[in-house]
């Protein structure tokens, strides 16, 4: 079959790189417009992507070229974008988090055709109608079960969706806002909608959540602690008790997951945390997996609707601090949240194994 049509960035049939990529981009550019011509304004049209370039190091974070490039084209050609679908089908072992653009697994983008009375916008107007509209669209995927390693891609869905459903942005110079840009504003808006849904957790877990940040599971000072556990509105002693802090001779640090306690029952304690939910939630998954988990969902009921929250701040913060493996256990939580939920409402749940019954709506999901 003729190759030499193929659409392929392959440096030994055009010379070098540097001549293999216009190549590729040019024709995927070419490609778009087709698409567009083709396209029924009634129905939307899917891409499914799977660009493999190296990524770089910028001022604004880690990026890809190809990534942006490609969504640059698919937007040049005359298409608006309403979702990025994250899909599972590449065995890597890459985070993604808030800060990045890079990919980790293969995208799904949806696009129609943008209509072609779409307005010019401002800067300022696209950072507030973000501001607007993502905080939304980040509860409905949280809600939806996504992944916190998927989370990033899927924001760019309806941030894209903004910036494309005018005809360009523009910066106070009159100047067009890139297409890097506007995903780095997008993925500001969607940090900042995270940490604002901290005010939606206890005293004592936004303390963990501050202290985390900057130390982990590390030890630190008492004093600097306890400046904190102040300005959050709580105290010393009662971190100590709610069972979430260890202090000693001066030095204090937050308790692993594996270092709670076996007998814990959130029915008889007295000051329940959801971050020790959280941390409560991935012993029992650890030790016993999915049937162990849901026993305790069931004790938890809707006490633990804020712990699944939490992960999704608790993995942002681990991959923008490289702490791979605390990472891993929050995605883990929340990939089995819906296994989990089934199991609880299973009356035949089983601790020995799998539940094989229908699932009921204990929870009302």
């Amino acid at each position: 079959m003729p190759k030499a049509e193929e659409l392929v960035a392959t440096p030994y049939r055009h010379g070098s790189k540097e001549k293999a990529e216009p190549f590729f981009l040019d024709g995927m550019t070419q490609a778009m417009h087709r698409l567009v011509e083709q396209a029924h304004p009634a129905f939307p049209v899917t891409i499914y992507y799977a660009f493999k370039q190296s990524e770089t190091e910028t001022a604004e974070g880690t990026s890809s070229t190809g990534w942006e490039t490609f969504l640059d084209a698919v937007i040049r050609a005359g298409f608006g974008m309403s979702g990025t679908w994250p899909m599972r089908t590449e065995l890597r072992n890459r985070m993604i988090g808030a800060g990045t653009n890079a990919l980790a697994s293969s995208i799904v983008l949806v696009c129609r055709q943008r209509p072609a009375t779409a307005l010019t916008a401002t800067r300022r107007e696209f950072v507030a109608a973000l501001k607007s509209e993502l905080p939304v669209a980040l509860r409905q995927l949280q809600g939806g079960n996504i992944a916190p390693v998927d989370l990033a891609q899927a924001a760019i869905g309806p941030g894209m969706a903004v910036y494309t459903r005018y005809s360009k942005v523009v910066d106070a110079q009159g100047n067009p806002v890139s297409v890097r840009e506007a995903l780095t504003l997008i993925n500001q808006v969607l940090d900042e909608t995270l940490a604002e849904q901290e005010g939606d957790f206890d005293t004592d877990s936004r303390f963990a959540l501050a202290w985390f940040e900057q130390h982990g599971f590390e030890e630190g000072e008492f004093g600097v602690a306890n400046v904190l556990a102040q300005a959050k509105n709580t105290g010393m002693n009662g971190l100590v008790e709610s069972g979430i802090l260890a202090s000693s001779r001066g030095r204090v640090r937050l308790l692993r997951a594996d270092e709670l306690p076996e007998d814990w029952d959130p029915a008889t304690d007295p000051r329940l945390t959801a971050w020790e939910v959280v941390h409560q939630l991935i012993r029992v998954l650890g030790s016993g997996g999915e049937p162990a988990a849901a026993e305790l969902l069931v004790k938890l009921g809707a006490r633990a609707e804020p712990a699944r929250e939490l992960c999704y701040r608790l993995y942002t913060l681990c991959e923008r601090k490289k702490r791979a493996a605390d990472a891993l256990s929050y995605n883990a939580l929340v990939q089995s949240w819906p296994e989990m939920l089934r199991l609880a409402a299973d009356p035949g749940r089983s601790s020995g194994g799998r539940s094989a019954g229908p699932a009921g709506d204990l929870f009302d999901q």
